[in-house]
């Protein structure tokens, strides 16, 4: 009975530790999107990132111009880039059906000039076109096929800096849980609104039409609060602040306030990138490049949704541009894009706060985005 017993026990532990390394060795897959203007990038790169934060490179999965921004399909089974070109002309949106050998490339679109943002919800595409100043929505199919472009929502304007000459679209966002698309234009220093019609495929001007932001804000990116829906958070990358805006009603937005993601008395130059929030709504992070090379970790109050500055830790390189939380919500994935590095920080739950972790290099990253 003992001989039974102690075959039976060490079974058990050999099942047990195989469980306990696989838990171990199990990872969560993400592309990286990179500019080829030089022979440094060759398109679309994938890496790994295991539950101790490091990085393992999967290489190259798919050859293409400078996909500066990716989004993936709802259903998780195509990957959408938006495409600059090399001469600033008119760039392309690409689709990719996700495979297990890699991508492989299914349409492509024209853009107007210089898209440098893209998203994704149900069938439709929204692409901000940074030189066009414009807004413009394609429909993906069943096969992954992209359309022409079915509408274009232009922008009219321009604010007070020399960054400002002209329209400058850098971000359109699906709202959740509503049919309205808001567009950030960094020229026009202003918020778009319009309403998405699914049957027709179009952008209608909502009545609000747009919201202006602070004198040479430079609006970039923008973050739904989690929990509440009539808050959304804009980052200006100008004047390096975070606008809290509320939706007072449908047709009507509002900036309650603003704070730096700078340390207090800095003077250098700098200009801010990329927002994001944890799921939980307790903290909220932005990216600096420039003299400042850093992420900027808030509080968010439960009652007010005001931001409270914890710390501002350094990138561990140049210019990141693009971050993002990981599907754990345990790390946070930095590109830097001047040093052509990925970085992995531990993320706190309770304080917010971020550690090193690894890094590995990356030729030219501009976006991260996780598949699993």
């Amino acid at each position: 009975m003992n001989k039974i017993y102690r075959s039976f026990l060490g079974a058990f532990l050999a099942l047990g530790f195989l469980q306990a390394s696989a838990q171990e060795s199990k990872s969560h897959e993400f592309y990286v999107g990179t500019l080829t203007f030089d022979e440094n990038s060759k398109g679309i790169y994938k890496y790994a990132l295991n539950d101790q934060g490091k990085f393992k490179s999967l290489g190259l999965v798919a050859e293409t111009d400078s996909p500066s921004y990716l989004a993936l399909s709802d259903d998780k089974k195509f990957l959408v880039s938006a495409n600059m070109d090399k001469n600033w002309g008119n760039g392309k949106v690409e689709s990719f059906s996700i495979t297990s050998e890699g991508l492989v490339s299914v349409s492509k679109s024209e853009t107007d000039k210089i898209p440098c943002h893209v998203s994704v919800k149900n069938s439709h595409v929204l692409i901000s076109n940074y030189n066009g100043g414009n807004t413009e929505l394609f429909k993906l199919d069943a096969s992954g096929r992209l359309s022409e472009v079915l509408s274009v929502e232009k922008h009219e304007g321009k604010g007070e800096t020399d960054r400002q000459d002209a329209p400058h679209a850098h971000s359109a966002w699906f709202k959740p849980n509503s049919d309205t698309v808001i567009s950030v234009d960094l020229g026009t220093n202003h918020l778009w609104f319009s309403k998405l019609d699914n049957t027709g495929g179009s952008l209608t001007p909502l009545k609000c039409k747009n919201l202006e932001m602070a004198k040479g804000a430079g609006p970039r990116h923008l973050a739904f609060h989690p929990l509440k829906p009539e808050l959304l958070y804009v980052l200006n990358e100008l004047n390096n602040t975070i606008s809290l805006v509320k939706n007072l009603k449908k047709d009507k937005y509002k900036v309650l306030s603003s704070v730096s993601t700078l340390p207090k008395g800095f003077t250098g130059k700098n200009t801010a990138a990329d927002i994001h929030i944890s799921s939980d709504a307790k903290f909220l992070y932005s990216s600096n490049r420039g003299d400042n090379n850093s992420i900027a970790i808030f509080k968010i109050d439960e009652v007010t949704a005001e931001l409270t500055l914890v710390e501002i830790e350094p990138s561990k390189g140049e210019v990141p541009r693009n971050f993002t939380i990981s599907p754990t919500e345990d790390f946070v994935i930095v590109a830097n894009k001047k040093t052509n590095n990925l970085v992995s920080f531990k993320r706190d739950k309770q304080t917010g706060k971020l550690t090193f972790i690894d890094e590995i290099e990356a030729p030219t990253p501009t976006c991260v985005l996780f598949y699993n």
